[in-house]
C-alpha cells in the first residue's frame, strides 16, 4: 500500500508512545515486542518524530579493519549510493556492531548534511553521534550515545536486517522514532493507524479533561474512567 505525505504528517504529529498505543488499537491487543527496549538519545528533542521506511546498514569502529583499503572504499560508496536511491519517506537505520561499547561517531555535521541532501527523514542508530550543534538543520538523529571521535568507523553491511536496542528491523520496515525510542509499524496496522490515533486521543481526553476540573476526586475519576472504557469497546 502506498501512503501519501498527509499520512506521514499525521504520524509525525504524535509521539512514538502514541504510535505504540495506536498500533494496539488497530490490532486489538497489547504488544510485547516491536519496540526498542533501551534508553535512546535524541540529537534535538525539539524536532518532530521521524517516520518512514528503513534503509539499513551495519558499521564497526572500535578496532582497525583488516580489510583492504579499496574494499572499504568500494563498500562506502555502495552505501552512499544505496542511501541516495532511497524512496520518499525513508530513514537511515544503522546498527553499530560494537554495541554496547560503541566508540566511533558516524553521525555528525557531514553525514547529517549528506543524508538530508539525499532526502532522508532522519537516522535511528544504536551507535554514536557528535557535532550536536552543527548537524544539518531539521535532521534528527536518535542514537545510543554521544562521543567526540569517529575512531575506525566503516561500513560492514548494507540492506540487511539490523538489531537496535532489542528491536529487529528489516529493510523497508515502517519506523516511527523520537526521544522515547522506536517502533516498527506492522503492515496490518498501517492502513488504520491515522483513524486509531484520532480515536485514542479522543478517548484519553475524557480522563484528561476530567482530571483538570476543580474538585476532581475518586468519584469523578470513576465516572470518567467508565466513559473511557465504554469508548474503548466501540
Amino acid at each position: 500500500m502506498i501512503f501519501d505525505k498527509a499520512y506521514f504528517d499525521a504520524l509525525r504529529a504524535v509521539d512514538t508512545p502514541s504510535i505504540a498505543n495506536a498500533i494496539e488499537v488497530v490490532l486489538g491487543k497489547r504488544q510485547g515486542d516491536g519496540f526498542t527496549r533501551k534508553t535512546v538519545l535524541a540529537a534535538n528533542t525539539s524536532l518532530a518524530p521521524i517516520c518512514g521506511y528503513a534503509r539499513t546498514a551495519k558499521i564497526k569502529a572500535a578496532v582497525p579493519t583488516t580489510e583492504k583499503t579499496e574494499v572499504i572504499a568500494t563498500r562506502r560508496m555502495a552505501y552512499y549510493e544505496y542511501m541516495a536511491n532511497s524512496s520518499e519517506h525513508s530513514i537511515a537505520v544503522i546498527e553499530d556492531l560494537d554495541y554496547p561499547e560503541c566508540v566511533g561517531a558516524y553521525w555528525g555535521e557531514v553525514n547529517t548534511a549528506v543524508h538530508k541532501g539525499f532526502g532522508l527523514e532522519g537516522t535511528l542508530t544504536n551507535g554514536v553521534m557528535r557535532d550536536l550543534d552543527a548537524m544539518a538543520e531539521g535532521y534528527q538523529v536518535i542514537a545510543g550515545s554521544i562521543g567526540p571521535s569517529h575512531a575506525f568507523v566503516r561500513i560492514k553491511e548494507i540492506d540487511t536486517p539490523v538489531s537496535l536496542f532489542g528491536l529487529t528491523i528489516h529493510p523497508g520496515d515502517m519506523i516511527h522514532a523520537d526521544k522515547h525510542g522506536a517502533v516498527v509499524i506492522p503492515k496490518a496496522a498501517q492502513a488504520g493507524l491515522v483513524e486509531a490515533i484520532k480515536k485514542m486521543i479522543d478517548r484519553e481526553k475524557i480522563v484528561l479533561d476530567a482530571a483538570k476540573q476543580p474538585g476532581f476526586n475518586f468519584e469523578s475519576f470513576k465516572q470518567a474512567w467508565a466513559e473511557f472504557e465504554a469508548q474503548r469497546e466501540k
